[in-house]
């Protein structure tokens, strides 16, 4: 079946969301942008890093608060001047040297080591290193979604190796012990959690699709295979930006084969695993869990959910536009499938008293069922909604409320007034009914 390798995956997150937990609060600063330099020790699995975090006061600013995971902080200054700091919980507390007006800039530099458990995956034996959720465990950062700020990466490897990042590629450079410093910087304000890199002794496919330099990576398949399993790729990015409203943002989308991923969207690149890859060849039609990566760059990455209690904004939303891109790529059948897939799980739930409203008073400790009511509840009441609004008003309100929010954080009430207006009227008693409750009767 097309959707098999993204349902596997959704069972094995046991990890993933756990460091998605601090929920929205009120910051008094707003991050403006990070300079980071990684020298990643694929072989022994470390990593050393520095970061400056550039920040706007909102409000006058003494202590500064990043989340940091299990980092080992060896130092931080402002000026030249080193700074008291403190670790609990993984988060970073660091006293400034002087507060910093409402209204005024500030930064500071941050010296770091780390073996991250997660947050950032090592292949030795296939040279090969690549982030995954979360952020902070490969650089001090705010986790929370609604934090937008531009990333200047770099990246320092081994010769030898072909590298991918969030933003725009630039030259790279040639140090003089004989590594190369990859480098890439954002043209936007992007949520931390979409940053991220792969890099590994990869072969490597390209294509250029209208404006959309296409890039293809992996150790295991050939150039020619890689043109072969993403060659709807281009016709993805295309059908999303149609139901968007909005062309692709970037020059350039690459999609890198790892060794082992459930799946991971960052902003401008897509990880899935070598043993995906294989199935796509197998099976051409076996094209969903790209499909959710690739629509992750609208909804998600561009129109991102203002805090985690609003999550299936992002996936339950890419998990429904995965589907519409299914109907339009192998017709109505395919589609059917996924809708009755995601009706088949939500009974499931409410059989074992399980169901969930879609949006959380928290995400503290998201359970397999609290990610299914996410993703496949979340998917099915989007299609629920189509079916109450119709094609025209739907696709309308979809249209409108992603171009209305391009860039933007969202909550649910955003969402329900945007499709609200489309529909020209109130749908309180739906969202009532599907979103805000649990246990709605089946249909």
């Amino acid at each position: 079946m097309a959707c098999r390798s993204l349902l596997h995956a959704l069972l094995l997150m046991p990890l993933l969301f756990a460091v998605r937990a601090h929920a929205s609060a009120p910051r008094a600063f707003d991050v403006i942008s990070y300079e980071v330099a990684l020298e990643p020790d694929i072989q022994q699995k470390r990593l050393q890093g520095k970061v400056t975090v550039w920040f706007d006061a909102v409000q006058r600013v003494q202590t500064l608060t990043l989340d940091a995971g299990e980092l080992d902080i060896a130092s931080v200054t402002q000026g030249g001047r080193a700074l008291q700091f403190e670790q609990t919980n993984g988060r970073l507390r660091i006293t400034l040297a002087e507060p910093i007006p409402s209204g005024a800039f500030g930064n500071v530099r941050i010296a770091y080591s780390g073996a991250p458990r997660f947050g950032l995956e090592f292949a030795p034996e296939r040279d090969e290193v690549y982030s995954v959720f979360s952020t902070s465990q490969w650089m001090p950062s705010v986790d929370a979604p609604d934090e937008r700020a531009r990333l200047h990466l770099s990246l320092t490897l081994p010769a030898g190796l072909l590298a991918a990042g969030s933003g725009r590629a630039k030259p790279p450079r040639t140090l003089a012990d004989g590594r190369i410093e990859h480098r890439w910087s954002s043209d936007s304000a992007l949520p931390a959690y979409v940053y991220g890199f792969a890099a590994g002794r990869y072969q490597e496919a390209t294509r250029q699709h209208d404006a959309i330099a296409l890039r293809f990576l992996s150790v295991d398949r050939t150039p020619a295979q890689l043109q072969t399993l993403f060659a709807r790729t281009g016709d993805m990015l295309d059908f999303f930006a149609a139901r968007a409203g909005l062309p692709y943002r970037g020059e350039s989308y690459q999609q890198a084969l790892v060794k082992s991923t459930i799946g991971q969207e960052m902003a401008g690149l897509s990880l899935m695993s070598e043993d995906y890859g294989q199935g796509v060849l197998d099976d051409p039609d076996d094209t969903a869990l790209m499909a959710h990566e690739a629509a992750h760059q609208w909804w998600g990455n561009r129109v991102t959910c203002a805090s985690w209690e609003h999550f299936w904004l992002n996936e339950g939303m890419a998990n429904f536009m995965t589907a519409a891109y299914l109907q339009h790529a192998q017709g109505e059948a395919a589609y059917q499938a996924q809708v009755q897939g995601w009706r088949t799980r939500l009974e499931a739930l409410r059989a074992k008293g399980a169901d969930h409203a879609l949006v959380y008073a928290n995400w503290d400790a998201p359970t397999g069922d609290d990610r299914a009511v996410v993703y496949r509840k979340g998917a099915y009441v989007l299609h629920l909604l189509r079916v109450e609004l119709g094609e025209d008003a739907f696709w309308r309100g979809l249209r409108d409320y992603t171009r209305a929010y391009d860039g933007r954080s969202v909550t649910t009430l955003d969402f329900q007034h945007a499709m609200e207006k489309a529909a020209g009227r109130s749908l309180q008693p739906f969202f009532q009914q599907w979103v805000y409750s649990a246990d709605a009767t089946a249909r």
